[in-house]
C-alpha cells in the first residue's frame, strides 16, 4: 500500500550548457516489516541525487581526468564526485575473480612526502592491480591473503612472487603464500650493486679528488653515457682506482642476467661472490654477503625470467597521479584512484 509521495530531484546530463534536473513525486510504501520505504526509480540508484547517466559520465571523465577538474566541469563539489567514484569502484571490485592468479608482483610506493607508504599487488599475467593497502610491513601480505579468499582466489596456488629484498615482504610471503617462490627483482639487485660502488667512490674521493663529480659516470649504463662521459670513464678506468675495480665487478655481475640456465648462473654467481669477498673493498664485501643471504631468490629468476618491470610501470603511473593531483586529501581517495586507473575494472555502467 502507498503511504504517501514526496518530491525528489536528480541532477541529469546538461542540456547544451545548462544544468538539467529531473523532478518527480516518488511514492513511499509500507513494507512487510511495517516500515515506510521509498520505492526505487529506474533512472537513479538508491540514495543518489544524480541520475545513472550523469554518474556514468562522471566515471568516464575520471578515468582520464583529475577529480578536481571533473568537479569544476560539472559544477559539483569534489566530495560528491568522490562518492560516485568510490561507489562504482567498490561495486566493480566486488565482482572481481582472482581464481586464476598464480604469479604476483609486489612493491611499495610513497603516498606523500615523508614516510607514508602504500603497497600494491598486481597480477603478472594480466598486468592489473589486484589489491592496494596502507603500509609496507609483513601484514600487507596478510591482508592480500584475505583479499584473495574474498575473490575466489587461492593463496596456495600462488607459485611466484616478485618483490624487492624487504625483510617484511620476505617474512609475509613465507608466512601467508607458503607455496610461492620468491623472486628478487633484478632491477632492485642492481640498485644494491650501484649503491656499493657509490660507497667505494665516496670513500676514495676523499683521498683522490679526480673522482669528484663523477658519480653518475659509474652508475649509468654504458649505452646511456654521453660522449663526454664515455671519454671520462675510459680515462678513469685506465687508472689504478678502487672505484674502477668495483665498477668492473658491476659489469661482470650484469653479465649474469644473460645466462639461460640456473645451474650455470649458480656457478657464475659463486665465482663473482668469491671475487668480491677477496676484494678488500668493504662496501663490495658487504654487498657480497647481502647477495649470499638472498641467494635462492636471485637464482629463482633464471627459472621464469620474472621481474618487477610491471610494477615499475605501474609505479610511474601512480606517481604521475600524485603529482598531477598535487596530493590527495586522504589515503582512501588515493587508493580509489589507483584502482580506477590501473585496476582494469569492469564497471557496470548504465547506457
Amino acid at each position: 500500500d502507498v503511504h504517501d509521495t514526496i518530491d525528489k530531484e536528480w541532477r541529469h546530463l546538461d542540456f547544451f550548457q545548462y544544468p538539467s534536473y529531473i523532478h518527480a513525486r516518488v511514492p513511499r510504501i509500507y513494507c512487510d516489516q511495517c516500515k515506510v520505504i521509498m520505492i526505487d526509480v529506474p533512472w537513479s540508484r538508491k540514495m543518489s541525487s544524480f541520475t545513472s547517466l550523469f554518474e556514468h559520465m562522471v566515471v568516464l571523465m575520471a578515468q582520464s581526468m583529475q577529480i578536481s577538474k571533473v568537479a569544476e566541469l560539472v559544477h559539483e563539489h569534489d566530495t560528491r564526485i568522490w562518492r560516485i567514484i568510490k561507489h562504482y569502484v567498490k561495486k566493480a571490485l566486488k565482482k572481481e575473480d582472482y581464481s586464476n592468479v598464480t604469479a604476483v608482483c609486489v612493491d611499495e610506493t610513497s603516498e606523500r612526502k615523508g614516510h607514508n607508504y602504500i603497497t600494491i599487488f598486481a597480477d603478472k599475467k594480466t598486468g592489473k592491480v589486484l589489491f592496494v593497502t596502507r603500509g609496507k610491513d609483513s601484514s600487507t601480505i596478510g591482508r592480500f591473503f584475505t583479499e584473495l579468499l574474498c575473490h575466489h582466489g587461492n593463496p596456495w596456488k600462488i607459485e611466484q612472487v616478485s618483490c624487492d629484498m624487504s625483510p617484511a615482504f620476505i617474512s609475509g610471503i613465507s608466512e601467508y603464500l607458503v607455496n610461492a617462490n620468491i623472486i628478487f627483482d633484478k632491477f632492485h639487485v642492481m640498485q644494491l650493486v650501484n649503491k656499493a660502488i657509490d660507497e667505494v667512490r665516496r670513500v676514495e674521493q676523499k683521498e683522490n679528488s679526480i673522482l669528484k663529480k663523477t658519480r653518475y659516470i659509474w652508475l649509468k649504463s654504458i649505452n646511456r653515457l654521453t660522449e663526454k662521459q664515455s671519454q671520462a670513464l675510459c680515462s678513469l678506468r685506465s687508472l689504478n682506482l678502487k672505484t674502477a675495480r668495483a665498477y668492473q665487478m658491476k659489469l661482470n655481475f650484469q653479465e649474469i642476467w644473460k645466462i639461460q640456465d640456473r645451474d650455470e648462473a649458480h656457478l657464475y654467481l659463486k665465482k663473482w661472490y668469491f671475487w668480491l669477498t677477496h676484494s678488500r673493498l668493504d662496501p663490495m664485501i658487504s654487498l657480497a654477503k647481502t647477495i649470499r643471504n638472498h641467494w635462492e631468490g636471485i637464482l629463482n629468476y633464471f627459472e621464469c625470467r620474472f621481474t618487477n618491470a610491471l610494477m615499475e610501470g605501474l609505479n610511474s603511473v601512480v606517481q604521475s597521479l600524485k603529482r598531477s593531483a598535487r596530493g590527495y586529501k586522504n589515503t582512501d581517495n588515493f587508493i580509489t584512484m589507483i584502482y580506477l586507473r590501473c585496476g582494469k575494472l569492469n564497471f557496470d555502467l548504465p547506457t
